[in-house]
């Protein structure tokens, strides 16, 4: 996923929370948020592993693991 597409994701779910009273709610749409930024903290993670490393990086993309990403 790209940056666009996650900036896209947490608006959806922050404005969904401010939105609604339940707390059942509320926790399943943090616990969502959390996961994204778990998401993006992993894939911060990959370009770092992969920067400067063309044959990683040639091979996650071929595996589909990089696709959305462009470093």
């Amino acid at each position: 996923m790209n940056e666009d597409t996650l900036d896209t994701i947490r608006r959806i779910l922050e404005s969904l929370l401010e939105e609604t009273d339940d707390p059942e709610v509320h926790y399943r749409l943090r616990t969502a948020l959390q996961l994204l930024v778990a998401h993006e903290d992993d894939l911060a993670s990959l370009e770092e592993i992969c920067r400067g490393d063309d044959d990683l990086d040639e091979r996650l993309r071929e595996l589909g693991h990089v696709e959305a990403i462009s470093w």
